[in-house]
């Protein structure tokens, strides 16, 4: 999949892949012979249900995982947002690459094959309360690298990012997409004080103020950053593959969500991971009309809550396949 023309995004919606009811209807009548009572597994057959629709088959797998984090520096790291420089991101970015943080760790116990791809980091994108943050043509060039990043022999692929100053973008975009107040979507990110988040609030009021009137897509690259743009490449790739994806938490899901307004049709065979401890993530997901698979108070980002949710989803796939029916097992009222 290549990206040539941000306005022609939203129409992807008619064209990619959707859901297979044929299949799902099949792994239901599955998940109702199994030796259990009805739905007494809960979200766990839901998820059974999803995985059969997306990949297409009334027991599917998930032999094959794939996790992806993203890494972008920001201009708006000019207008003191962070309590950390931006030369952090690339030294997380080698972290990664060493096999030394939490996110190698995860994938590790979680089996899934994680890359990591920086993204200009010499190369911060503009302040967004001067000028807009990319160009569309560099929202397109970083869209089409996440998309190519993509392993389309993948069953399901995991999505994070790294970036400092990232939380004050994915507030910015969620307030210019979402409205309400900018104090609602803004949080402590990787540990802003009081005098931070006022100006991180101020920040955003008047990056707001500036680029008003913009359309989804337009607002990604009026506030976005180019990890953000890169999932969300990554994540329209996927749905070409139909590739269930597992979003992490706040900055990942803000990633996507000018393609939910664009179209939500376009975050359909997109799983959220975990509820994040930032404040607008929960706005978020309600916005959204999402749940997360988990809550742990977690907000470390680099897709840790999406690594950890992925072994949900393989329980939940262990017991759909695994288990016997009544009538495999020779139980009564089979």
């Amino acid at each position: 999949m290549r990206f040539e023309s941000l306005s022609r995004v939203a129409a992807l919606a008619d064209t990619l892949p959707v859901a297979d009811e044929v299949a799902r209807a099949a792994a239901a009548r599955r998940q109702d012979s199994l030796t259990k009572p009805p739905g007494s597994l809960g979200r766990l057959e839901e998820i059974a249900l999803f995985m059969a629709a997306w990949r297409g088959t009334e027991r599917p797998r998930a032999d094959r995982a794939q996790a992806l984090v993203f890494a972008g520096n920001h201009g708006i790291c000019a207008q003191g947002v962070n309590p950390f420089p931006q030369e952090v991101t690339a030294q997380m970015v080698a972290n990664f690459q060493a096999g030394s943080a939490a996110i190698n760790q995860l994938c590790r116990v979680n089996g899934a094959e994680l890359s990591v791809i920086a993204l200009d980091l010499d190369r911060p994108t503009a302040d967004f309360t001067t000028a807009p943050a990319m160009s569309g043509a560099e929202v397109l060039e970083a869209m089409n690298r996440g998309a190519a990043a993509i392993d389309p022999q993948a069953d399901i692929l995991t999505l994070g990012e790294m970036g400092i100053g990232n939380s004050t973008i994915s507030a910015a975009l969620c307030a210019a997409l979402f409205g309400g107040e900018v104090a609602d979507w803004v949080g402590r990110g990787t540990g802003s004080d009081d005098a931070g988040l006022r100006r991180k609030i101020d920040a955003i009021t008047r990056g707001l103020e500036r680029h008003m009137g913009c359309a989804p897509l337009e607002t990604l690259a009026a506030l976005g950053g180019r990890e953000q743009a890169a999932i969300c490449g990554a994540v329209l790739a996927a749905r070409a593959a139909r590739i269930p994806v597992i979003l992490d938490g706040f900055i990942c899901t803000a990633a996507v969500a000018p393609l939910f307004v664009a179209d939500p049709r376009l975050l359909d065979h997109c799983l959220v991971g975990h509820l994040s401890l930032e404040p607008g993530h929960r706005k978020l997901l309600a916005a959204m009309g999402r749940t997360a698979i988990l809550d742990f108070d977690m907000r470390l980002g680099e897709g840790s809550g999406a690594a950890l949710a992925l072994g949900i989803v393989r329980s939940a796939l262990a017991c759909h396949n695994g288990m016997a029916t009544f009538a495999d097992a020779g139980i009564g009222g089979a």
